[in-house]
This record gives structure tokens, C-alpha cells and sequence, in this order.
């Protein structure tokens, strides 16, 4: 039986059918009017939004807060359990860099980080010594909506590039602000992604700009004092299916240029000796072959899968000549441990990598070759390499955390290997960790294959499968779930749920294989593994299916879509955020943001009928069907330009219109916002709460 009671009648979208026909098959789209003609434009104004679209939208967001208004005292009583577990006025420890020391802070109440510095050997705790460079809830004051891109302070100290979105659209607006007045200079760029690169004289700066259909497309050079109009073209992308950012190096050579795909790597230098010079070439793209660098002083540090290296190898050329023809190995390859990154300094080289699913870091002496490793000993752990901002020391920082252990922060010395703990997480309102119990176990596929499943929940929870769970998963773009120290589920566990990940192919949990077998043409193992997943659960009496919720966002919202038409069985309710489920019909509009971008990962319609085909059978729009369908929850934003809001609102309007079973398919659209959802700290755990509270009201905990 059901446990929404008394609900209005639900909203039900006009059909206005839309017929398109590729390589010989007709589809029928009767929801497509939900696109807006002018999303573009919309991103960047949503008020143009067409009335009959915001209308159903608004319908929508009425219909799920009547279905979900008896939740509103226990969304607060989570959302004060969650707020009370962090640190209000909580500061970051500095990190060195010249004469200062930089940082962030948040005070109490307040939704924005403050951007600060200290002289360098001073100590961080005294409040007077503190010079608060950018105060991001000051920049926030009357915006419904606001990001910060961060800050960033020149080589000499004397400016920051600071960047903000105040529509949830993604186009970002980049400033200069005076670090020793306060004062932003006259310069404004528009439109960017965000971010920028010095030029080691502080007095110009390189930056990335979005075309009308949200890709970065350019690089420019902006001369402070200048016009936006009237900065130099550095380069650029043709391609519409490659993404491009641009960075610098922590001895200010070079500025980076890194142009990729899924699957293709390019990398472009321009000497900051010459920044009026044309950016050289390292090694041209070809099909298959990524490339990372970092600079080593004389050499250049290349992470690359160059010549079969699956798992991937590090290699080094002469910064005077670092083409593909002079890469020599420096860190062979080694099948089943995969290396995620690397960093350089002046006597060590440092990665991160993955080997038996559990990170480790790795540090090289550059002059004896000497390596070791720092790990630990828990059943599943995540680790985060931060590393430094200057070149020519021996000192690294990193952090480290379990879904049972607060997140610690380390400085390592990588010449004593001695460790020294900076900080730890605190939790106002208490943490015991021996009150719960983290382990990892193994799901078998459909296939034969071992899926890791991470799980927490409290000593006292009885496994006999009437736990409720809440499963999460992602299985996309070889990222990689970790299994860290995340005080919000403990709002779950404290309840009884079984808080578990499955760490499913098309991540990178267990190898690039992991990540292969879950992309493209594989693409449904990521569904099968996270059904196998539910199943095991099942099957060992962590929880049982009529307790199961599940959930996934954006890449992993796909994730949900898929499994609700395969398995609806298995799940008592689904949390769908930001959900990409119009696949077929979002790969096939090659005017979208992402998706020429986005065909190395999930194949090109357009182009190939064999891909049409696989999408088509998986896509989960396209695959609802006249069954019963458990609760669902689909949460999207309006200027989202990642999944755009109508996947979520066709999606929901088909199921509504298919289902045969009693359950309610609820949406929320986020009016003010984009993927992220809301940007203050404060108001993203009020969402949280409201998505935790659908999982407990459906599980029947109440």
C-alpha cells in the first residue's frame, strides 16, 4: 500500500507530437515542446522562459510539495542534524605560498567561503592577522543564486582572478581585484568557464569563452586596462567535440592548453617568454591517445596510456623538446594499477594512483629513482592528493578519510617521510565512529563479475533484511565513487538504513577495464552491475527489495532512469537527480552543450545506426513502458546546461502517463538553479534533506 496519501490529482503534460525519422526508423516524441526554441538565451535570462513551459513546470512543483508536505517537519529535523555536524565557522589551513599563506573560511550563519591570506610562518587561528581577500556572501547579497569560481592570486601577490555564476547556467564573469585595496579593477570578462591563468608579471591574464552553445571554443590573452574586445585570440577549437581549459605551471615556463575528449588528449604550450607567441603543438591528437603533463624544471612529466598502457605510465621529455618522439618511460606501466594523476616538484615526483580498488600515493626521489608509498589499512578509504603550490619543496599535503573516519588533513614530508596531522573534521554534535560499521563487499554480475559494494551502517542494525537501504550509484565517465567520511548519511544510518555505494563499471573503482566495460557499447553492465548490487544486498539480508532506495545524478540519473524500466521490482523508490534520460534524443542534437563532447562516451547516433540501435535500446525516455513503476523522484534545474531541465520533465510526464502501478512520480524543478543545484553550503543541505526524506518516507520509516 502506498504511502502517499490523499494527493491532488498530478499534472499531465499536453501531447504535441514531434516525428523524426534517422537511418529509416520513425520515432514519435510527444513531450519535445517541454525544449524551449530559446534555451540558449534562456540560460542567460531565465525570465524569457516560453509561459506554457513554466506553467507545467511550477504544476509540477506544486504537485510534489502537496505530496511531499507531510515531510516538512522531519526535512527540518534532518536539515538541523545535518547543520549540526558541521563546522560553522570553520577555516581551511592555509597553504604556503611566497610571503603568505592562503586560505578559506566560512563564518557562522554563513552560506559563501571567505577567500583570505596570512603572512607565511603566522598562525592561521589569529583572527587579527587575517586579510579577508574576497567575501563571497557580500558578492552573494540579493542573488537568488550565486557560485564563486574561486581565486586566484598573481605570481607577485598583488591581484586575484575571481570568478561567479549568479544563474546557475555556467557562464561565469571573471574580476580583478586589488588584493591590497579590496578594490576590483574596471576589468570584466564575460561569458567564460571560469577560472583563469596568470602571466607571471600579474599584469595580464589568459582565459577560456564559451560559444552560444555553452562550449569553450576560445582562448584569449587580456591585458589589464583593457577592453574584453580587444583581447589577443590566442586560439581556437574547432572541433565542437573536444572541451579546452587553460592553466599554468607552478615555475610560471608555461601556460597549458589541454584540448580532450573521452578519450583523446592535445596539449598546446605557450612560453611565458614570448606571450604574443602562437602556443606549439606536443603531440597531436590521435584517436585513443591521452596525455597529461606537469613541469619538472628541465623535463616535462607526461601521464599517457601511449603504446597499449591500459592503466597508464609516466613518461618524461626535455622541455625544449617534448614531442612523442622524445618520451622516455620513467614509471613503467603495471595492469591493474591504475596511476589517476602526478605532480612534480623539485626533487620528487609524486601520483596517486588506484591498485585492488583502494588508492595509494606514490613518491619518487627524481635524483636515486627511491620510491614509496604512503597507504592505509581500512577496508575502504579515500584519499585526496592536494600536493603544493610551490615547486622547490619537500613538503606535500593530503587528506584522508573512511565512511567511518572524519576527514584528517596531513602535510608529508617526502625526504623524512615524516607525517604530520594538521587537522581533523570536527563534528559539533558528536561522531563515534565505533558506533558504526564500514566494510566492502562483492556483488557477482550477471557475467561472472565481482562488483565492490561500499557500505555503513550502525553496529545495532539488525541484518535480517528488514534494514531500509539507500544505494547509491554513478558508473560513468571512468569516474570513481569514493568511500569517504560523508556526515550527511549518517542522518540515514542513525534511522537504520544501510547507506551503500556500488562501485559499478563505467567507473574507474577497479582499473580502466572497469571503465571499458562500462562505456559504449557495453554501456549496460553499468545497469546490470547496480541491479546485481541490489540483488546481493537482497540476498545477504543487508536489506531486502521492498526497502531499497536508489539513487544516482546526472550521468547516474541515467543510471536510475535505466534500472526503473528494467527492475522496478527490486526498488521501493528512486531519487533521480538531474537525470540524463533523454539520451537518444539528446545525442542526436549535436547543437547541445555536451553533446558532441559526449559521443567517445556513449557513441554517435547521428553517424552510426549501430549506435542508434544500443541507445535506443537503453535509453530510458525512450524505454518506458505500461508497467508498475515504484516512487520516483526526479530533480532537475532550470538552467542546467549539463542535463537540461526538460530530460527530467519528459521523463516524468511519460512515466506518469505509462505507469500502471499506484506510486507517485514526483519532480522538482530548482527554478533558481543549474546541475549543482543551490550554491550556499547551507541551502544545498536543505535539498539533501528534502531527497532524504522522500527516501524515508517511501521506505515506510517515518
Amino acid at each position: 500500500m502506498s504511502v502517499f496519501k490523499n494527493l491532488p490529482e498530478a499534472p499531465v503534460a499536453a501531447k504535441k507530437p514531434v516525428i523524426d525519422t534517422r537511418h529509416g526508423i520513425t520515432r514519435t516524441d510527444d513531450y519535445a515542446w517541454l525544449r524551449a526554441d530559446n534555451w540558449q538565451a534562456m540560460f542567460k535570462d531565465p525570465s524569457i522562459l516560453a509561459s506554457e513551459i513554466r506553467k507545467h513546470l511550477e504544476a509540477e512543483n506544486a504537485y510534489m510539495n502537496a505530496a511531499m508536505d507531510d515531510t516538512k517537519a522531519l526535512q527540518k529535523t534532518l536539515f538541523a542534524e545535518m547543520r549540526g555536524r558541521i563546522k560553522e565557522d570553520d577555516s581551511s589551513v592555509p597553504v604556503k605560498d611566497g610571503p603568505f599563506a592562503y586560505g578559506s573560511l566560512y563564518v557562522t550563519g554563513g552560506e559563501q567561503p571567505r577567500y583570505f591570506r596570512i603572512p607565511r610562518e603566522a598562525d592561521s587561528k589569529d583572527e587579527m592577522i587575517r586579510q579577508v581577500l574576497l567575501d563571497g556572501d557580500k558578492e552573494a547579497e540579493g542573488k537568488s543564486y550565486f557560485r564563486l569560481a574561486g581565486l586566484d592570486h598573481s605570481t607577485d601577490h598583488s591581484r586575484g582572478l575571481w570568478g561567479y555564476d549568479d544563474k546557475g547556467s555556467e557562464y561565469f564573469t571573471l574580476k580583478v581585484r586589488d588584493l591590497a585595496t579590496g578594490e576590483d579593477l574596471a576589468d570584466v570578462i564575460e561569458n567564460t568557464g571560469g577560472g583563469g591563468a596568470w602571466a607571471p608579471d600579474g599584469k595580464s591574464f589568459f582565459y577560456t569563452i564559451l560559444d552560444d552553445n555553452h562550449r569553450p571554443s576560445k582562448i584569449f590573452h587580456h591585458v589589464l586596462g583593457t577592453s574584453q574586445a580587444d583581447d589577443r585570440l590566442v586560439y581556437e577549437e574547432k572541433d565542437p567535440g573536444f572541451f579546452m581549459s587553460v592553466g599554468g605551471s607552478l615555475i610560471d615556463d608555461f601556460i597549458y592548453i589541454d584540448i580532450h575528449d573521452h578519450e583523446t588528449s592535445e596539449y598546446r604550450l605557450l612560453s611565458t617568454k614570448d606571450l604574443t607567441a602562437e602556443p606549439k603543438l606536443v603531440a597531436g591528437r590521435v584517436i585513443g591517445l591521452e596525455y597529461e603533463m606537469t613541469e619538472g624544471g628541465d623535463v616535462f612529466y607526461i601521464l599517457t596510456n601511449a603504446d597499449g598502457a591500459k592503466d597508464f605510465k609516466i613518461m618524461e621529455a626535455p622541455v625544449e623538446a617534448p614531442g612523442k618522439e622524445n618520451w622516455r618511460e620513467v614509471v613503467p606501466h603495471k595492469p591493474g594499477t591504475l596511476i589517476l594523476s602526478h605532480m612534480a616538484y623539485a626533487r620528487h615526483l609524486v601520483w596517486l594512483q588506484r591498485r585492488e580498488g583502494l588508492p595509494e600515493i606514490v613518491i619518487r626521489d627524481r635524483k636515486t629513482g627511491e620510491e614509496h608509498a604512503i597507504a592505509f589499512a581500512e577496508e575502504a578509504y579515500a584519499l585526496g592528493l592536494s600536493g603544493a603550490a610551490e615547486y622547490d619543496t619537500d613538503v606535500i599535503r593530503f587528506s584522508y578519510s573512511s565512511m567511518t573516519t572524519p576527514s584528517q588533513l596531513f602535510d608529508y614530508d617526502m625526504a623524512t617521510r615524516e607525517r604530520t596531522l594538521l587537522k581533523t573534521q570536527e563534528v559539533p554534535s558528536g561522531h563515534n565512529p565505533d558506533d558504526y560499521v564500514t566494510r566492502r563487499v562483492f556483488a557477482p554480475s550477471w557475467d561472472g563479475t565481482k562488483v565492490p559494494v561500499t557500505l555503513l551502517y550502525r553496529k545495532d542494525t539488525p541484518l535480517d533484511g528488514s534494514a531500509p537501504c539507500l544505494l547509491y550509484g554513478y558508473g560513468a565517465y571512468g569516474i570513481t565513487i569514493p568511500a569517504g567520511f560523508n556526515t550527511n548519511c549518517l542522518s540515514l544510518a542513525d534511522r537504520g538504513f544501510v547507506y551503500a555505494i556500488a562501485h559499478i563499471r563505467g567507473g574507474k573503482d577497479r582499473g580502466f577495464s572497469w571503465y571499458e566495460d562500462g562505456k559504449m557499447a557495453k554501456k549496460t553492465n553499468t545497469f546490470k552491475d547496480f541491479i546485481a548490487a541490489a540483488d546481493y544486498l537482497n540476498q545477504e539480508k543487508f536489506t531486502s527489495y521492498a526497502n531499497i532506495v536508489a539513487e544516482g545524478g546526472s550521468a547516474g540519473g541515467m543510471l536510475m532512469g535505466a534500472i526503473a524500466n528494467m527492475a522496478p521490482e527490486k526498488f521501493t523508490g528512486i531519487i533521480a537527480a538531474v537525470p540524463f534520460v533523454d539520451v537518444l534524443n539528446t545525442m542526436l542534437d549535436d547543437t547541445l552543450p555536451l553533446t558532441p563532447p559526449e559521443w567517445p562516451e556513449w557513441g554517435n547516433p547521428i553517424d552510426s545506426r549501430e549506435f542508434y540501435d544500443i541507445i535506443a535500446g537503453y535509453s530510458p525516455y525512450d524505454n518506458v513502458e505500461a508497467k508498475p513503476y515504484p516512487a520516483i523522484l526526479a530533480l532537475g534545474g532550470l538552467t542546467d546546461p549539463r542535463v537540461t531541465y526538460w530530460e527530467p520533465a519528459k521523463w516524468v510526464a511519460r512515466l506518469r502517463e505509462k505507469t500502471t502501478g499506484r506510486e507517485p512520480i514526483l519532480m522538482k524543478t530548482n527554478m533558481d538553479a543549474g546541475h549543482g543545484g543551490a550554491s550556499g553550503r547551507f541551502q544545498r543541505l536543505e535539498e539533501i534533506a528534502f531527497e532524504y526524506a522522500f527516501a524515508i518516507k517511501v521506505a515506510g520509516k517515518m
